[in-house]
């Protein structure tokens, strides 16, 4: 089935970040959008408001009324939704196009060239910050992004060009159930390899394996920008570049300077050095962030003040190192960081800018397959802190794993630490008002946010 041919999508899981993206897009090809999710969010409040009709309970009886086609009827399917769900049932005995979300974003970018995102942790700032310069400059994109951007409010970035020149897409390239190999970029990054996901992959070889295989998806005349520190590189067959903030590379950062939270570098890219570049974001990861995607820019033609002018005024990714109190009193920041090593980064990072408070972190780990895969790593990351508030797992889509709880992190950490159920931390925040305090994780810890904002904000 062609996009051309479709008059109705329906969305199973169109409350998913990468999911909404592409109904925004179908919605705005003026395709009739449905779709089901779990439970209402923000976001699919968002949805519902542009004109998407959305239901949040499995019943055929609500899929039946809509009269849907078999004919011009496209069925977009997120991985979270579970095997006994009854409307994919009927979907697939009724004889529906059903494809996944990452069959979906493969064709849509047939069309378009694309420049694709992909690694463990650090795609969606990355991806994000790429469609901001290009957005900003005389280029343009589309973009599906897997985050909301704080600049534009929103997870899809539509070009304003109407000249029927070819358009360039920019996408994260997920590695989840190997989504990314449905894509045929023109430029793609690769950011990092980390030992994730191994619940699908099974081994680290399997998963870095898969990220090869992406790079080798490159179209002819392609190049791939990869960090100079993955061991990658040694198998690569593929036009490439690499970048780094730690050692000599084709584009990198020199001279790096924190000023009142704010990073300054020098950018050299090849025989290029740009000064005194300004990233509107805080966080050391993130200006090894910047110089992957300036890089991708640059490539794609952006001129140089062009990319100056879009890194300084780049205002990141809602739960991306997302500043919700910013004074010279309180810091309070909120991250979606779910891996030892984002952890690492942004509490790293967090010590870096303010070298003379005490680091105080709230984390609730994702999974029970990662928790049991990467104790250890999850005890050190977070033993960075002075002190840390951990939570329960949150299972996402899978079922508890006998003895697998916060507690095998929480033995294994060094620091002041504690154990604490939603409302016992909110009760331990407003008695000791940390100055400088984080959120980290990727579940429902982000419906702490406003409270915890609230306490913190009551003068002591």
């Amino acid at each position: 089935m062609k996009i051309s041919d479709v008059k109705t999508a329906y969305f199973l899981g169109i409350g998913g970040i990468g999911m909404s993206a592409i109904a925004r897009y179908f919605n705005h090809l003026g395709i009739r959008v449905l779709g089901y999710d779990k439970t209402p969010t923000a976001l699919t409040n968002e949805l519902i408001k542009e004109g998407i009709q959305i239901h949040f309970d499995d019943n055929i009886e609500i899929v039946t009324s809509y009269q849907l086609s078999t004919d011009d009827c496209l069925v977009v399917l997120t991985p979270a939704i579970p095997a006994n769900h009854s409307e994919w049932a009927w979907f697939k005995n009724k004889g529906f196009n059903i494809l996944k979300r990452s069959q979906v974003l493969g064709i849509i970018s047939e069309s378009q060239t694309t420049i694709g995102v992909a690694g463990t942790h650090g795609k969606t700032t990355t991806s994000t910050l790429v469609a901001h310069i290009l957005k900003q400059s005389s280029v343009d994109c589309n973009a599906f992004l897997g985050g909301i951007s704080s600049n534009y409010q929103t997870n899809l970035l539509l070009s304003g060009k109407a000249d029927g020149k070819q358009q360039i897409m920019v996408v994260e390239a997920d590695e989840f159930d190997r989504s990314f190999l449905t894509l045929h970029p023109s430029i793609a990054i690769i950011t990092s390899t980390d030992a994730d996901h191994l619940d699908i992959y099974g081994a680290h070889d399997a998963l870095k394996k898969s990220f090869l295989d992406y790079a080798n998806r490159l179209v002819a005349g392609g190049t791939l920008i990869i960090k100079k520190e993955l061991e990658l590189i040694h198998d690569l067959t593929v036009n490439y570049i690499t970048y780094s903030i730690n050692t000599p590379a084709d584009v990198s950062a020199k001279n790096i300077v924190i000023a009142h939270g704010d990073y300054t570098f020098d950018l050299v890219y090849k025989d290029t050095e740009v000064k005194n570049v300004q990233l509107g974001i805080p966080g050391l990861h993130n200006v090894e962030n910047a110089v992957a995607a300036s890089a991708a820019c640059l490539l794609s033609g952006v001129s140089v003040q062009e990319l100056v002018t879009g890194l300084l005024s780049f205002k990141g990714v809602k739960r991306r190192f997302e500043y919700i109190i910013k004074s010279n009193n309180q810091i309070y920041i909120d991250d979606y960081a779910h891996h030892p090593e984002e952890l690492r980064a942004i509490i790293s990072s967090v010590k870096n800018m303010f070298p003379n408070d005490r680091i105080v972190v709230a984390f609730q780990p994702h999974l029970f397959s990662r928790t049991r895969d990467f104790v250890d790593g999850f005890a050190e990351s977070l033993s960075l802190a002075d002190e840390a508030y951990l939570l329960d797992i949150y299972p996402a889509r899978e079922l508890p794993m006998e003895g697998i709880t916060s507690q095998i992190i929480f033995d294994k950490m060094t620091n002041t630490k504690h154990l604490v159920k939603p409302d016992e931390l909110l009760e331990q925040i407003a008695n000791t008002k940390p100055k400088v305090f984080l959120t980290l994780g990727a579940g429902d810890i982000d419906l702490l946010v406003a409270p915890i904002k609230n306490i913190l904000q009551i003068p002591q």
